[in-house]
């Protein structure tokens, strides 16, 4: 059996504290979102060099829009401009982007970008760089449950499963949040099921590298049984016996 250790294939970040990064250096919040773009593009470059193959990040939930209205349109306009200036980058570097979330509320600008960003990358497939705007669980499963009673099929777990906005890809591994707060803040209520949480007290435009490899190292001590025991889970890993 191999001793290397075991990388999570997909990982998801709430990536919280933007705002207080920016207000404990005296600046706009707005400011805070700017340096959380860097952290994101370095936890990218590093996810790549560490072999995860799925990254999804927490960007802007349905609930932000409760937010002062001139963060809420400094964050679209942020996006817009990352966009411009991130994804030939991203295409580049073999990143294949979706955005999964409500289109419902965007700007025509904005709504425009975000297809034409999934367009550019779509034949990448060195990580997939999932990002929830617009996005909460809940809305999730209430959109696949209406989306599956429209058109009169069945609602079972492998429906819903299958009509949710991450179908793409098998659930997180390992879910990442920042900022110290510990809960998931309606952050993919059905596909954490099973998930390994990383609570982590760095703001996000401080999570580096070594902050990562933290994660990854705690990932890679526990034990992920998924309702068996730990008898059942080292039988099915025994080495085979020779033939």
């Amino acid at each position: 059996m191999s001793d290397s250790p075991v990388v999570p294939h997909h990982i998801a970040i709430v990536m919280d504290g933007n705002g207080r990064w920016a207000k404990r250096r005296f600046l706009p919040r707005l400011a805070g979102h700017k340096q959380g773009v860097d952290s994101l593009r370095r936890c990218v470059r590093a996810c790549v060099q560490r072999g995860v193959s799925v990254l999804t990040v927490f960007a802007f939930s349905s609930e932000n829009w409760n937010r002062p209205a001139d963060e809420v349109s400094g964050l679209m306009e942020l996006l817009a401009m990352a966009l411009g200036r991130e994804v030939p980058q991203l295409k580049k570097d073999g990143v294949q982007l979706h955005f999964v979330g409500s289109r419902e509320g965007l700007s025509v600008k904005v709504s425009e970008g975000l297809a034409q960003a999934e367009a550019a990358t779509a034949d990448n497939h060195r990580l997939i760089l999932n990002v929830c705007f617009n996005y909460g669980g809940r809305w999730d499963i209430a959109q696949a449950a209406a989306g599956l009673a429209a058109k009169g099929m069945p609602i079972t777990e492998a429906s819903l499963h299958a009509a949710m906005g991450m179908s793409h890809v098998p659930d997180p591994d390992l879910i990442i949040r920042t900022g110290g707060e510990m809960r998931i803040s309606n952050f993919l209520l059905w596909q954490a099921a099973y998930s390994e949480l990383f609570f982590s007290d760095r703001l996000w435009p401080d999570f580096d590298e070594a902050a990562l490899d933290e994660a990854l190292d705690s990932f890679q001590s526990r034990e992920r049984r998924f309702g068996k025991t730990s008898e059942q889970i080292a039988s099915a890993h025994r080495d085979p016996m020779p033939g």
